[in-house]
């Protein structure tokens, strides 16, 4: 592959055509374009397996200053389509960089485009709305023509493309190394010390009835680690940070694959689940809807984004494609059940249509900017859904309760018989 960086071009479905040169892999590739608002977390974008099927656009005008490395990752490869940025950098500045952006996109064979002017590109998606568009060396009309023929984003299944194929247990990677893990773990932990008792099932208990009760649940469910929680997580395009937060609460982790039945799951005898965000349209994900069917109920769960979707799906909501969607870390969101507004990190170009829901489902949080739902829970059985990443990366740490609070729903449904035998024994 040549190092010469020649001229290329992004052309949209519309015909707009945004000049520039090569950036990463040589040759041309199609998808639908969004533009993400973030000032940070270039790889993390990169990799973030919700961007499978488009072309993404930073609306950061320098990308690649602080260079490339391995634990700033949210999945095991780059799965944007392409890459459009306003000026890449070729000599970054950090003591743990490992390559230039260019060298990253490259090694992976991603392709992309440098020196455009992406904020003409997000003008123009947010007024006429996220589009189909081809990075390439062609004309403009032979690039229209491409596209034309090119499937289109939207009307195909996504998901299976970024899924796990095969389930595996979660046992760290190079993130968990890292100084930002040590500092996730500490406010998990920090977190941890402040949960209500009450809340916690455990309220008058003292400290050694509390870890007989821990230890009693533990060995019921078959655990090894004390208190340890068995989640299982649907890998939809799962985000690395999601298993690493969990793992910082203390909790084994298993993935299974997209495809994975509510059979399949139980299996696994979970203490609770978690539905994954992902791309695509959730109109194709029956299989998923009907596995979120059969899991409502018998085991507590938690739908974050796409997640979020299939669950409200198999509830009976409907969902809907957003204008341009909501990408980038500076999202208001509204907890209606503490009134607290949040700055939240999303990745979504679909919504849930909060007008059909079924009276024993509330809506719980809300997006301040357009009043979509952001977040369900149901009036009975432990089940929560949020639209946004709790898990950020990048983002705001706002969110990260959201985990305690999915982790204290599970931990208070396993240790509902163990602390009554406590109590009763005691």
């Amino acid at each position: 592959m040549t190092e010469i960086r020649g001229p290329v071009r992004l052309v949209l479905e519309d015909g707009s055509s945004y000049e520039g040169i090569r950036l990463g892999a040589e040759g041309e590739t199609t998808g639908e374009v969004v533009f993400n608002t973030s000032m940070t977390g270039y790889q993390e974008m990169l990799t973030d397996p919700s961007y499978g099927g488009q072309i993404l656009v930073p609306t950061y005008p320098l990308i690649g200053n602080y260079g490339v490395n391995d634990a700033d990752v949210e999945s095991r490869r780059i799965q944007v389509r392409g890459f459009v940025v306003r000026e890449d950098c070729d000599q970054p500045s950090h003591p743990l960089s490992e390559g230039t952006i260019h060298q990253y996109l490259m090694e992976n064979g991603v392709v992309g485009i440098s020196g455009v002017d992406t904020r003409a590109v997000t003008r123009k998606l947010r007024s006429h709305g996220v589009m189909m568009g081809i990075i390439t060396a062609k004309t403009v009309d032979e690039a229209l023509e491409s596209l034309r023929s090119a499937p289109r984003y939207g009307e195909f299944d996504v998901v299976h493309d970024v899924s796990t194929r095969k389930s595996y247990h979660w046992d760290g990677d190079a993130g968990e190394k890292s100084r930002a893990f040590a500092d996730l773990t500490r406010r998990a932990w920090h977190s941890r010390e402040h949960w209500s008792e009450a809340e916690d099932g455990l309220a008058g208990l003292d400290p050694t009835q509390v870890e007989d009760a821990e230890a009693s649940a533990s060995q019921v469910n078959g655990r090894s680690g004390k208190g340890q929680l068995r989640i299982v997580v649907n890998d939809y395009g799962v985000k690395l940070n999601i298993l690493r937060s969990l793992r910082a609460r203390g909790c084994d982790v298993t993935v299974v694959p997209d495809d994975a039945s509510a059979k399949d799951v139980m299996a696994l005898e979970p203490d609770g689940v978690l539905l994954s965000p992902g791309p695509g349209d959730p109109v194709f994900l029956a299989a998923a809807v009907e596995t979120a069917k059969n899991l409502i109920g018998s085991v507590p769960l938690m739908g974050i984004c796409l997640g979020h979707q299939v669950v409200a799906r198999a509830l009976g909501a409907d969902t809907f494609k957003l204008h341009f969607g909501h990408r980038g870390g500076n999202q208001p969101v509204k907890d209606l059940e503490s009134g607290r507004v949040y700055i939240t990190a999303q990745n979504h170009g679909y919504a849930v249509d909060g007008e059909n829901l079924p009276a024993d489902v509330k809506v719980s949080h809300i997006n301040l900017n357009d009043g979509t739902v952001e977040g369900l829970r149901h009036v009975s059985l432990p089940v929560m859904t949020i639209q946004y990443h709790s898990e950020a990366s990048p983002g705001p740490h706002d969110s990260e309760y959201l985990f305690d609070r999915f982790v204290d729903m599970v931990r208070s449904n396993s240790k509902a018989g163990a602390v009554a035998a406590a109590r009763t024994t005691n």
